[in-house]
């Protein structure tokens, strides 16, 4: 048997290519929308991808189930979770598709894949049991654990209700989760086991920084499953201190369920003469994607443009700030732009039109193009203005980092969530906009920039912060 462990660092996920030598035949687990990344592992070990399947209806990617489909790969789904959590696209179709109960059991060549049926994170979740015949083995040598059991952590079970708007599902998710983990505490506890992310991920809290596990380890050592000494204590753990969920994490999930968008072959972007930048500059139709570090887009960016800086959560900037549909330039290296349109097609961010790069921009305002600059203070010089009054302090950190200390006066919106909330935001005066070390506060002023606010960004660590003394 051949494992092989596909990571997208950049969602902090990982997709399986699983194959068995003597029949030359794979199946791919969890795949990302730009499948062709897959047929080029499988080629170099002389495979040939026969299957595809998903754990789960995912949240944080469109998933590749579509793509193979369409290339006449057999696909696996769950059915279980009941009539509102099934795979919509697939229903009916005339794909070659199976959808799969608790304990199903499918072969790929000599490796059997045994479906478990782990509710919790979404009610339709499975998990895949692999055990390799090939070899002589009658108990699985791993699972695939999907966004049920990660390394030092479990899948959270509040996304439906705080991503999706299921109201009330959180707590018997929860239940369910609970319950789930009955089955994999029967799992021998030499089996791999195989996570759909790592750190970095926002489908759980404390997710570890390493790709694979035990079941016995993890039985030891993660934190949320020794907190199921009862459901009580478990569910208290498992639902507090998660981190807000993208805004983009609802569009997901409704499309993974109805079906993505085929999109074939990974578009190639055209190079765009900078003259045409002076035609996007101030539009809000339109969103100009700036790539550039932030010190350069403080400095001078075109109006109305988002900054996504490439070294700092491209993804999730880029799926909480743009709504769908918006056309999107780029300004970027061309060496980043084959995997910038990845990255974006992953979300479901489609509209693609072309990309200026830096040195374009450079010219355009050389020639005189409008150029818009953006404000940066001090924690200090922040202080000082909230004292005088007239303005509003945002913290767009998360509302665990906001509950354990904050600004006198301020409001708490996660940066990833501002497109969703933005009416709660008056915009009656100034916004100094601050997080925990800038870079945040810096992404989220362009953004309120463009929707007509005032932003200063606070670029200094909120470790400097103090608070005025009162006379």
């Amino acid at each position: 048997m051949l494992v092989r462990q596909i990571f997208d660092p950049a969602l902090a996920q990982y997709a399986y290519l699983i194959g068995c030598p003597r029949s030359g035949e794979a199946i791919v687990i969890d795949p990302e929308r730009d499948i062709d990344r897959y047929y080029d592992v499988a080629e170099r070990h002389k495979l040939r991808i026969v299957a595809a399947a998903d754990t789960h209806i995912h949240a944080d990617y469109l998933s590749g189930l579509r793509e193979f489909a369409e290339r006449g790969v057999r696909v696996y789904a769950s059915d279980e979770g009941g009539p509102e959590w099934r795979y919509e696209w697939l229903l009916d179709s005339s794909y070659d598709y199976r959808l799969l109960k608790h304990d199903d059991h499918f072969k790929v060549g000599n490796i059997e894949f045994v479906a478990v049926h782990t509710p919790g994170h979404t009610p339709e979740h499975l998990v895949y049991e692999v055990i390799d015949h090939g070899s002589g083995a009658t108990e699985p040598v791993g699972v695939v654990s999907g966004d049920f059991v990660f390394v030092g952590d479990l899948g959270r079970p509040d996304l439906l209700e705080n991503a999706a708007g299921h109201a009330g599902s959180m707590i018997p998710a929860a239940q369910q989760l609970y319950r789930s983990l009955a089955r994999f505490r029967r799992l021998p506890e030499f089996t791999q086991v195989w996570p759909a992310h790592g750190a970095g991920s926002a489908c759980g809290k404390s997710l570890g920084d390493v790709p694979s596990s035990t079941v016995g380890y993890e039985l030891r050592f993660n934190p949320a499953l020794r907190s199921a000494t009862s459901e009580t204590d478990f569910i208290s753990y498992i639902l507090s201190g998660q981190p807000e969920p993208p805004f983009y994490f609802a569009r997901m999930k409704r499309d993974n369920k109805v079906g993505p968008k085929v999109i074939g072959a990974v578009p190639g972007l055209p190079h765009l003469p900078s003259r045409e930048l002076s035609a996007l500059a101030g539009r809000s139709d339109v969103v100009v994607v700036d790539t550039r570090p932030r010190g350069e887009f403080i400095k001078g960016h075109l109006p109305k443009s988002l900054l996504a800086e490439w070294e700092f959560q491209f993804v999730n900037i880029t799926g909480s700030y743009i709504e769908e549909g918006t056309p999107i330039y780029l300004i970027i290296e061309p060496s980043q732009v084959d995997e910038a349109t990845r990255l974006l097609l992953r979300i479901g961010l489609d509209k693609l039109v072309g990309y200026f790069t830096p040195a374009d921009f450079a010219a355009y305002v050389a020639g005189g193009g409008s150029a818009a600059t953006l404000e940066a203070i001090s924690m200090a010089e922040m202080e000082e203005r909230r004292v005088a009054g007239g303005v509003r302090v945002l913290d767009v950190r998360g509302k665990v980092d906001f509950d354990t200390a904050q600004v006198t006066g301020a409001q708490n919106i996660a940066h990833t969530r501002l497109l969703a909330r933005l009416g709660e935001l008056p915009n009656d005066a100034p916004v100094l906009v601050h997080c925990a070390s800038g870079a945040r506060a810096v992404h989220a002023s362009a953004f309120l920039a463009r929707h007509g606010y005032t932003p200063s960004t606070v670029a200094d660590s909120f470790t400097r912060w103090q608070p005025a003394v009162s006379a």
